[in-house]
Parts: structure tokens; C-alpha cells; sequence
């Protein structure tokens, strides 16, 4: 078998849990359908909570009838873009749900993006309607004018919340700016009013299974945000993977803590429409800060978490972690970012769970590797093997898309039916993006001798140092090795004589300090030597995208911006 067939030989398949099939028989079951199923099956059962406030299967079913009459009332017909500007809260799951009941596109936006960012989504997905929060609605009022959105919704905080919260709430929300007023405008309703007006009537509207379901924009962390065309089969094929990736866990058996933002397709995918899906309890968390986290399962006891690295690493820095009974969490599912080692290891000594990481982008629904669910099995430091159905291959980094060998590192090509369908309204970038059917994800990787992929970095950050290729990953695992330090994140700096140099941005643990000198000493321990970092700086926080993954383009912004000076 010649090098170059590895790939198509599949190696990885012997490594799926015997309960795990190659091939899923996909059913044409649209999001839509697997909610009525839920419904019927499960009625009484938690659907979300937030804050201690519980709508039932059968209640959010009524409310998310209620938003697709009133979505069609206020003229949105299918194939119509409605954005969603919301955190995790029980209204943003209703919105989603409606608009695809009555077939229009969901657009789902980042609720810290600037109105620059906001303005470019809503026009170039043409966007009809609007459903936001309080605290954004008059800034939308304003920005409205430059859009082609003609209805805004808006709810609040405080619409569901539990006694005696709910008393509370309007007493100090303005103060500590949780709510804000919404000024008079024309064509712009209060959450709670619409779902009073309006019927609890089933939309009767015809999907088709390779419609355009989601306009979901990258991060821009690259460049401009593209919208990614995700079909109703891409994510239902999405949600089929995960359910055939994790038998072990039961219908109407366990609850999720929805961390991850659903504006962001991790949190969509893995914690929203995957426990929908399955029946269970989603526990909303609109603020994932560690104290709110470490609260959250104390409070509601979670059995199922999919996170991103930056939580779990706020948790166990987090002063209230020793307090906080972690066994209630069966399983985690970790991805945006690579999870140092060491964190991998404490969290799962203390909770007892499985920490299966992956990996995905936006424009693969997002999941394309998983770690089997089996500590035997999984290879930490891996993004794990191919989901069901989907291919991988890495190509050499000169353009000629010839594969690899194992063990070499190149540029990682996925195929599978959860691979969107295109970027709208931009062909040059869709035809950059694809070659032979084959995905480009950017990044770099490599496969072993069993099939299991490792992501080194993304192709834009390689530093090159004195002619040597130096990925930032490898500096950034020895750093997160070291006991003082709790996030870094390293980057190449313009060097009159090696090109670039390495430099590291560091933030420390909680009253701990240390010196530059300390930190590149250790860093010698561990790396050859035209890895080190010839220059540490510490911070007290790094910045961040909403799924905590560290923004290291900005860092290397900042550093090109003090170098053009």
C-alpha cells in the first residue's frame, strides 16, 4: 500500500468503539422534526433553564408556534434571512426554532460585535427581521436605518426568570445595567406581548432537505466574517453524527450545560440542537465566566458539557473549585482550541468524566473529528479520527494537493455531508475554499500510523525564524507546563536578522509573579533553541473570541502596529 493511499485506507476505522458504525443511515429528519419527536416523546420533560426558570418540551413547543405566526404575520416568508442577536437565553432557542419551522434562513449574531461588524452581516445576508435584547434594541433602532431589516423583536433578561428573581430583577436591573428602556420606534415589539397576541398554531410549510437553513459567519478572526451556507442537511447530518458518536449516553436521560454561545455553531450544534435531539434538559448559561460555570453545576448538576479551553481552565483557577462537586458530569466534549494536557488530566481526576476532544470549523457544522469516547482509545493531544462518513487528507504545503506521508505535516482537506454548501454571495472565496470537492481548512496538521489527526497550528500563524517553520502551539504547551501560568499565547515578531522572532504574551495564575528571565529558562528545558522566546509579556487577561478562543491576530496586530512606528 503506497503512501499515498492512507488515507483512503481509513486507518482510523479500527479505533471506533464497536457500538460506533462507519456509516450512518442518514434519515431525511429535519431540526424541526427531531424537535415534534421530543415533544411527543418527552412533553413534561426540562427543555431549558435558565437561572433556575423551566419551560417544558410541550411549553417551548407552544412558544416557538406562537414566533413562527408571528414571524409570517409581520411578512417573513420562507427563504427569508431572520437575525437573531442573543445570548443563551430561552428566547434565542424559541427564535431559532421558529424561523425554520417556517423555512426562512437563520442568521445568528454575535451580540459583542461592534455595529460595523453587525451592519456587514445584516446586509450582506439581507437579513428581514430582527430578534435582540433590550440593552442592544436602541443601538438596532438606529442601525436599522442602514439595513434592510424592517421588524425588530426584543426581550429581556429578566422575562424568565425565577422567583424571587423575577421580583427583583426590574428593581435593580437598570442599576447594574442588566436591562435598559427601549425608546419608541415604529415596528419594534416586546418579546412577551408577541407570544400573547399571537397563536399557537403549527406552521405547515414544506422544507427542502438541501435548502440553505443558516447563514453562519465566521469569526472574522482572518479577515472579513463570510456567511457559511449550512443546509437543513448539514446539520441534521451533524446531530445524526453526534448521536451515533455517543451511544452510551441515553434518550431523555442527561442534561447539557449550554455554555458555549449558540450564536457561535459550536454551541449550536453540540449543546442546542444535539440535546434537542435527544430529548435532555439544556441549562443555559448566558455569561460562561468561571464563577457562573462552577455555579451552575452545584446548582443544576449537569451531566453532559461540551466547553472550550479557556472554561475549563477558568474553573480549576477559579477559587471556588474545590467547593464545587464535579461528578455530576459524565462527559465533555472540548474543542476551538487545543487543551493543554495538564488540564485535560485534572479535570478529569476531579470530576471522574471523559474529556473527548475535537475539532471542526464553522464552515463543517462544525464537528469533523472526534476522540472516541473511551479513555483506551483516545490520544490526548489529538484531535481524534474522522466522524462517520467523513474523509481527511493532508496535502503538502506547496499547493500541489499531493498527500503527505504519515507522520508529515500539511494542510488538512475534509470531506463530508456536514460540509456547507458554499459562502454566500462570494464565489472567489468558495472557489478558493474548494478544490475537487475537497475542504480547505487552513490549518495545518498531521495523521500517525493509526489514523488519529493533530492540528500544529493554523497555516497564518507558522512564525519562520532563521529559515526554520516554528508553530506557536509548541511554544504555547511548554508555557501552559509551567506552575505560574495560566493562558499564553505566542506569535512572530519582525527580526532585522532571523525574519521573526518568537515572542510570548503570558497571563498568571492568581498572586503569582515572575520574571521574563524565569519563563524563557523554563521554556529551555523543553524546546530547541530556535524556539525560545526571546521576549515574555505578561498581561492580566489575553484577547478573546466569544468561545474563549485567544485571538493571537490581534496580538500580532498590536505588535505590527508598534513595529510600523
Amino acid at each position: 500500500m503506497s503512501e499515498k493511499s492512507i488515507y483512503q485506507e481509513k486507518p482510523w476505522l479500527k479505533f471506533y468503539l464497536d457500538t460506533v458504525p462507519h456509516q450512518v443511515d442518514y434519515k431525511k429528519i429535519f431540526l424541526t422534526d427531531y424537535l415534534a419527536e421530543t415533544v411527543k416523546t418527552f412533553p413534561d420533560k426540562m427543555a431549558l433553564n435558565f437561572q433556575g426558570y423551566s419551560v417544558t418540551y410541550r411549553e417551548l413547543n407552544t412558544m416557538i408556534n406562537k414566533m413562527a405566526t408571528c414571524y409570517t404575520q409581520l411578512g417573513v416568508q420562507k427563504g427569508d434571512r431572520v437575525a437573531i442577536l442573543l445570548p443563551n437565553l430561552i428566547p434565542c432557542v424559541v427564535a431559532y426554532y421558529a424561523a425554520l419551522k417556517i423555512g426562512a434562513i437563520v442568521v445568528m449574531n454575535n451580540p459583542l460585535y461592534t455595529d460595523r461588524e453587525l451592519e456587514h452581516q445584516f446586509n450582506d445576508s439581507g437579513s428581514k427581521l430582527l430578534v435582540t435584547l433590550d440593552l442592544l434594541c436602541n443601538r438596532m433602532i438606529d442601525l436599522r436605518a442602514t439595513t434592510a431589516i424592517k421588524n425588530i423583536i426584543y426581550t429581556s433578561i429578566g422575562d424568565y426568570l425565577p422567583f424571587p428573581k423575577s421580583l427583583l430583577f426590574p428593581l435593580v436591573a437598570k442599576k447594574k445595567k442588566l436591562a435598559a428602556d427601549v425608546k419608541p420606534a415604529d415596528n419594534v415589539y416586546k418579546w412577551k406581548d408577541i407570544l400573547k397576541q399571537y397563536q399557537d398554531v403549527d406552521p405547515q410549510i414544506i422544507l427542502g432537505w438541501d435548502d440553505v437553513a443558516m447563514l453562519q459567519y465566521t469569526g472574522g478572526t482572518t479577515g472579513v466574517s463570510k456567511g457559511v451556507m449550512l443546509t437543513h442537511s448539514n446539520l441534521s447530518c451533524q446531530t445524526q453524527q453526534a448521536m451515533s458518536w455517543f451511544p452510551m449516553f441515553k434518550k431523555g436521560e442527561e442534561s447539557t450545560m449550554s455554555a458555549l454561545p449558540f450564536f457561535h455553531i459550536f454551541g449550536l450544534s453540540t449543546a442546542m440542537n444535539f440535546s434537542i435531539a435527544m430529548g435532555w434538559g439544556n441549562i443555559l448559561v448566558a455569561k460562561p465566566q468561571p464563577e457562573q460555570l462552577l455555579e451552575t453545576i452545584r446548582k443544576f448538576k449537569p451531566s453532559f458539557a461540551p466547553l472550550v479551553p479557556t472554561m475549563f481552565i477558568g474553573m480549576l483557577a477559579h477559587k471556588d473549585i474545590d467547593k464545587t462537586d464535579l461528578s455530576c458530569i459524565k462527559g465533555c466534549f472540548s474543542g476551538s482550541a487545543p487543551l493543554p494536557i495538564e488540564v485535560i488530566k485534572e479535570f478529569e481526576e476531579k470530576s471522574g468524566s471523559v474529556i473527548a476532544e475535537g475539532f471542526g470549523m464553522t464552515e463543517t457544522s462544525p464537528v469533523t473529528h472526534m476522540n472516541p469516547f473511551d479513555p483506551s482509545r483516545r490520544k490526548v493531544g489529538s484531535v481524534g479520527i474522522p466522524a462517520p462518513d467523513t474523509e481527511a487528507r493532508i496535502v503538502d504545503l506547496g499547493g500541489t494537493m499531493t498527500d503527505v506521508p504519515v507522520g508529515e505535516t500539511g494542510e488538512l482537506l475534509i470531506k463530508g455531508p456536514q460540509v456547507m454548501k458554499g459562502y454566500y454571495n462570494n464565489p472567489k472565496a468558495t472557489a478558493e475554499t474548494f478544490v475537487d470537492g475537497w475542504l480547505r481548512t487552513g490549518d495545518i496538521a498531521r495523521m500517525d500510523e493509526d489514523g488519529y489527526f493533530y492540528i500544529v497550528d493554523r497555516i497564518k500563524d507558522m512564525i519562520i525564524s532563521g529559515g526554520y517553520n516554528v508553530y506557536p502551539r509548541d511554544i504555547d504547551e511548554v508555557l501552559y507546563e509551567h506552575p505560574k501560568i495560566v493562558e499564553a499565547c505566542s506569535i512572530g515578531v519582525p527580526h532585522k536578522h532571523r525574519g521573526e522572532a518568537i515572542k510570548a504574551f503570558v497571563v498568571l495564575k492568581e498572586n503569582e509573579t515572575a520574571t521574563q528571565e524565569e519563563i524563557i529558562t523554563f521554556c529551555e528545558k523543553h524546546l530547541a533553541k530556535y524556539k525560545l522566546p526571546t521576549e515574555i509579556e505578561f498581561r492580566k487577561e489575553l484577547p478573546k473570541t466569544n468561545v474563549g478562543k485567544i485571538l493571537r491576530k490581534d496580538l500580532r496586530q498590536e505588535e505590527m502596529l508598534k513595529h510600523s512606528k
